[in-house]
């Protein structure tokens, strides 16, 4: 579908003729030039017309994306252009972008020579989960007179979800099986535990372990027997998030819910990809969804879509709940990967109780967050009374969440204090620790 529309230097011609014609009132000889000029100029306007219609399908267009976007990433959307006239060309490409992300000067400009093709780049960086409709790819088609223009319109409406970050998720695997982990900001642990499980006895050769020395099968065989072990592998790791109001709150566009979803879907895929089984618990005033653990490569499509589906709500989530169904549904000790949010040391105490039980039979890491914002005031330096005043108040924040650090720490609860920025990598250092550690 086509359109003409008319250019602004056809609208400033016009001015300027008609200010030939005002100077022609007053002498004669400015009439004359200003009709040859009306002339000349309506020939160009028609042969501008003439040569941008001549030909049916002078432009062709097309916007590709991923089937899916990454929550939080930057995501390529490209526009392939195909220029049929045969002569050079302006374009200028507006394309209808989805609503959500209240884009409104999305314009493009560039040119294309004869019967020549291009391809145009440009990055989408999605803050939410959820449909995004792309409307139509718009060119809008100009000559070397650039008095008239023709607009192509091409229908490539289209629904693109945006999931969590699957791209993050990549990096991470990459990273991490080719043992490289470090260079993402990952802490190289040294092993300083075991966590290992009987396999067999078997005949002592030089190098086993003395102190495996198994004395009553070597009374038996009258020989030196071991015991031979191997590392526990396949234990449980469930990232459970707190879909309650506290998650709401938004850093850079991206609310707590989100960031904590993003690194729900890595920690994931690296605990399969370290053998163990990953699962997925979701809450807020009741427990939402319930994925069992498993350790199998496809689990992290489930995973995948079972984080896609999850909102935030405005509800205060019980912790009370969330305890019965942790212990009704998940048997053997597991790593819980609490996400969550504690502004202050009153809110941690009131859940401290249901806490402190989940403890008692897994091992329970809570994940809060530090408020950045807060931060930024506490480096600024005051210059005025309100300035000291508001100083103060973030001072007393910042105070708090150290102290539930040291409160949960008090009743053997681990916790991850973080930016949103640093989640993932701050969760996974603490995955690798407590595996190092022999904990899990």
């Amino acid at each position: 579908m086509s359109s003409l529309y008319l250019n602004n230097r056809f609208f400033v011609a016009v001015g300027i003729l008609v200010f030939l014609c005002m100077l022609g009132f007053a002498y004669s000889i400015w009439f004359a030039i200003a009709q040859v000029a009306l002339l000349v100029f309506m020939v160009l306007v028609a042969v501008d017309i003439f040569m941008l219609y001549r030909y049916k399908k002078g432009i062709l267009g097309r916007r590709d994306t991923a089937e899916k976007l990454s929550n939080g990433d930057e995501n390529p959307v490209s526009i392939h252009l195909e220029n049929h006239y045969p002569f050079f060309v302006a374009l200028r490409v507006i394309d209808e972008l989805p609503v959500q992300l209240q884009i409104r000067n999305h314009d493009i400009r560039t040119s294309l020579p004869s019967n020549t093709a291009k391809t145009l780049t440009y990055q989408l960086h999605p803050v939410k989960r959820g449909e995004y409709s792309f409307g139509a790819l718009n060119v809008f088609v100009s000559t070397i007179f650039g008095f008239a223009g023709r607009r192509y319109r091409f229908d490539q409406d289209k629904m693109v979800p945006v999931y969590p970050s699957y791209l993050q998720m990549r990096q991470f695997e990459l990273m991490a099986i080719s043992n490289r982990l470090t260079e993402l900001g990952i802490k190289k642990i040294r092993k300083i535990g075991q966590n290992r499980e009987f396999e067999q006895v078997k005949e002592y050769v030089s190098g086993d372990d003395i102190r495996t020395v198994n004395w009553k099968a070597t009374a038996r065989r009258n020989n030196l027997m071991v015991n031979h072990y191997q590392d526990e592998k396949s234990q449980a790791v469930y990232s459970v998030i707190d879909k309650g109001r506290v998650m709401k709150m938004p850093f850079e566009g991206m609310s707590l819910l989100d960031y904590a979803i993003n690194a729900s879907l890595v920690i994931s895929n690296i605990a399969i990809i370290k053998e163990d089984k990953a699962g997925i618990i979701t809450f807020s005033n009741k427990v939402g969804t319930i994925l069992p653990a498993s350790k199998v490569h496809s689990h992290m499509r489930s995973v995948l879509e079972t984080l896609y589906n999850q909102k935030t709500g405005f509800k205060e989530s019980n912790f009370d709940s969330l305890y019965i169904q942790i212990k009704r549904h998940v048997k053997g000790r597991s790593l819980i990967l609490l996400y969550t949010n504690f502004e202050t040391l009153a809110a941690l105490e009131r859940q401290l109780p249901y806490l402190q039980r989940i403890a008692y039979n897994h091992v329970l890491v809570i994940i809060f967050f530090e408020n950045t914002e807060l931060k930024d005031l506490l480096e600024k330096p005051a210059t005025n009374t309100e300035e000291i005043y508001l100083k103060t108040i973030a001072e007393k924040f910042a105070f708090e969440k150290k102290q539930i650090v040291k409160e949960l720490t008090r009743h053997g609860i681990h916790a991850v204090l973080t930016t949103p920025k640093n989640l993932t990598i701050n969760t996974i250092n603490k995955y690798l620790e407590l595996k190092a550690r022999g904990m899990i």
